[in-house]
């Protein structure tokens, strides 16, 4: 069974720090492009970062540049979202997918999903 199981959110003070991670079991992640999507309430969910299958292209949404760093362990069947200076603006539920074809900041083009980890940045 394809799964993939996000872990490391938390409530934060805004400037501080959390990794995330999403971990895959069922198939083998390395043959896939990773993404990480966020949804605050009332607001659609938006593409935050993508990572190629060998993990020589990275993107990210403008808002996040110079912040989070998304990165992969193909060894461990993980894909990572180090994010730094975190502002209340990044608080939302923050979904790692996979897609079958190459990195998109849409969410159409995610063929899994992982059920989302909060990250709370709050004073």
């Amino acid at each position: 069974q394809l799964q993939l199981v996000e872990s490391g959110g938390g409530l934060v003070q805004p400037g501080g720090s959390l990794r995330l991670a999403c971990a895959a079991s069922g198939f083998t992640l390395p043959a896939y492009a990773i993404g990480w999507f966020r949804q605050a309430p009332g607001k659609e969910r938006e593409g935050v970062s993508c990572i190629n299958s060998l993990g020589s292209s990275t993107y990210y949404r403008d808002s996040v540049k110079g912040r989070f760093t998304i990165s992969r362990d193909n060894a461990k069947n993980t894909v990572y979202l180090q994010m730094n200076s975190l502002k209340p603006e990044d608080t939302a539920v923050y979904y790692c997918a996979v897609t079958l074809r190459y990195c998109s900041g849409y969410p159409t083009q995610y063929n899994y999903w992982g059920q989302g980890t909060q990250v709370t940045v709050s004073s």
